[in-house]
């Protein structure tokens, strides 16, 4: 199981997969079963955005464990986010913001195995 923090141009936090587009992004869901997916809506002028990958996990219905929106378009943001909380299966966490902590120290522990 993976993590996958999708943005163009933020830094991947340590113990998750960096996707730096939509197309990316979805590819990885194909091949992996994903924890957390962390979600930016800009990915470029002119290319798919985070609400494109958001609406492939629902037609798909590959879902992550949790998400989290990090975005910092509130209009990307709140799409996002309202898409997800309408389209997820139960139990699905959707967090409208970035991921605390506890959560990145979480996973860079498990990526160095313990």
């Amino acid at each position: 199981m993976i993590n996958v923090y999708l943005d163009d141009v933020r830094p991947c936090p340590r113990g998750f997969v960096a996707a730096r587009s939509a197309e990316e992004c979805l590819l990885l869901f194909e091949a992996e079963e994903v924890d957390v997916l962390s979600l930016d809506f800009e990915l470029g002028y002119g290319m798919p955005n985070g609400l494109s990958v958001v609406h492939g996990l629902i037609a798909t219905g590959r879902f992550p464990k949790r998400v989290y929106v990090h975005s910092s378009s509130m209009m990307g943001r709140a799409q996002m986010v309202c898409a997800l909380r309408e389209a997820a299966p139960a139990g699905l966490n959707v967090h409208d913001g970035p991921m605390t902590d506890d959560v990145l120290r979480e996973a860079a522990r498990r990526a160095s195995g313990g």
